[in-house]
């Protein structure tokens, strides 16, 4: 038989040999763990990539070592991927080695060896991803709006079937805890109004006017909104933290299987809630926005009963409906959205941190969505 150099190696050295009549011997000595066994594996491939073998005999009586690395080198050439149609035996290995190379069978290294990706279209698969979760989440939401609608008329009529108790916590948390942020923003948003009117309008020497435009804007627009924004970024993430945990943990199943309705159990109060508090929040965000801009008003030398004076004959019943119906709508969007999303939460180390950015993100375009049509519907009606 010819027999080929062996390679020098630090750890571990390969020596292969062929003979007549498409025989061949690898020897394999020293130790075959991962940092010697990629340089093996590939002085393998060369030597025998253009040998014609029929039959191989693998020698590892020489080997003392042998890792993982090294057992999938001797699985792949037991299972002649680099010597094709060829016989292949692995002989000389220690009783331990043995028991530990036949327990990972042929049939395992295809199970799990990643296959190769297939050329696809990145830009119609995106769509088709996209498409069907559009599809999907309408689904959800048909089933969420139609649970709501069948739970929330009983809750109503039956106030014992309500968990007033769960309503009152979440009221808590979302109104009285959101009292400081709704102040300081509210407060500063008006501050912002007044002083950039009040810039434009001292070219036309009207600046008793910002009274009226920090009125209006609060009530029809600003106070809604951003009381709306405020409550997106706490308390739908809380929504949908709070229950998508819940499902994670299989309490939501455990609810069911008591018989006990998710919807009517952990929605129905939240959804309470959050009618309740955004119109109360608007309100106080209304007053201090009027507050901040009635600050800057003094600043600028005007008096008190001038200001109020002109903000009362700036506002009418109709704006203040106008805001509160925003109010309302908002708060139904907020406190819907963080429930459904929460509902959604899938399984994962991530899932509930997915579905509270999904709840945030769906309530602001939601809310922006509902005050354009709001913003429409106001102006064609006038």
């Amino acid at each position: 038989m010819e027999t080929l150099p062996p390679k020098p190696q630090t750890e571990c050295e390969s020596n292969v040999q062929l003979g007549p009549d498409g025989l061949a011997r690898v020897v394999l000595k020293g130790r075959l763990s991962t940092r010697t066994v990629v340089d093996c594996w590939r002085s393998l491939e060369l030597a025998l990539r253009d040998a014609h073998v029929k039959t191989l005999e693998v020698d590892v009586s020489g080997v003392d070592f042998c890792g993982g690395a090294g057992f999938a080198l001797l699985r792949y050439l037991n299972m002649g991927r680099m010597t094709q149609g060829a016989k292949v035996t692995v002989v000389g290995l220690a009783a331990g080695f043995q028991t530990l190379f036949e327990g990972f069978t042929a049939q395992d290294y295809d199970a799990f060896h990643p296959q190769p990706q297939k050329s696809s279209h990145p830009l119609v698969e995106d769509a088709g991803h996209a498409t069907r979760q559009l599809l999907t989440d309408l689904r959800d939401q048909v089933d969420f709006l139609g649970g709501v609608a069948a739970n929330l008329p009983p809750s109503l009529i039956n106030p014992k079937r309500m968990r007033w108790p769960e309503v009152r916590h979440v009221f808590e948390l979302a109104g009285a805890n959101a009292v400081p942020i709704v102040s300081l923003v509210s407060l500063l948003l008006g501050f912002i109004i007044a002083f950039e009117s009040a810039q434009r309008l001292a070219e036309f020497g009207a600046q008793i006017y910002v009274a009226n435009t920090i009125t209006v804007v609060m009530v029809r627009e600003m106070g809604p909104l951003m009381t709306a924004i405020l409550l997106a970024g706490r308390s739908a993430s809380a929504f949908a933290a709070e229950i998508g945990t819940m499902k994670v943990n299989e309490e939501l199943n455990a609810l069911e299987t008591l018989g006990l309705s998710p919807i009517r159990f952990l929605v129905v109060p939240r959804l309470m809630a959050g009618v309740m508090v955004a119109p109360l929040l608007t309100c106080y965000s209304i007053l201090m926005g009027v507050v901040g801009g009635a600050l800057v008003m003094l600043g600028l030398g005007f008096s008190l009963r001038l200001i109020l004076h002109q903000m009362a004959l700036s506002v009418h019943l109709s704006d203040l409906t106008v805001g509160m119906e925003k109010a309302v709508v908002f708060g139904i969007i907020v406190s819907g959205i963080g429930c459904w999303r929460g509902l959604q939460t899938e399984q994962g180390p991530s899932a509930v941190g997915l579905s509270t950015t999904r709840a945030v993100v769906t309530s602001l375009l939601l809310i922006i969505v509902a005050d354009a049509c709001f913003s429409t519907i106001s102006y064609f009606l006038k």
